[in-house]
């Protein structure tokens, strides 16, 4: 039984981990030294960093949104 628990608790650690290094390498950030400081924290600590980083990711992202500007002048 433990044994049991013991793999499934590693094997969410690894995909929390292995999601984190994906979203990083996918996200854009305002400056690039961040994504760069983010993938070293990640792999060094893979699960606090892992949560630290999906908890603080929003205000360090920056986010492209489409403003609605129509064009009804053709």
């Amino acid at each position: 039984m433990t044994e049991i628990l013991i793999i499934i608790l590693f094997t969410l650690t690894i995909i929390l981990w292995i999601w984190a290094l994906i979203d990083i390498y996918k996200s854009h950030f305002e400056k690039r030294i961040f994504k760069i400081i983010w993938f070293i924290t990640v792999i060094v600590f893979p699960i606090l960093g892992s949560i630290i980083y999906f908890q603080l990711k929003n205000k360090m992202t920056s986010k492209q949104r489409r403003k609605f500007q129509p064009n009804f002048r053709n």
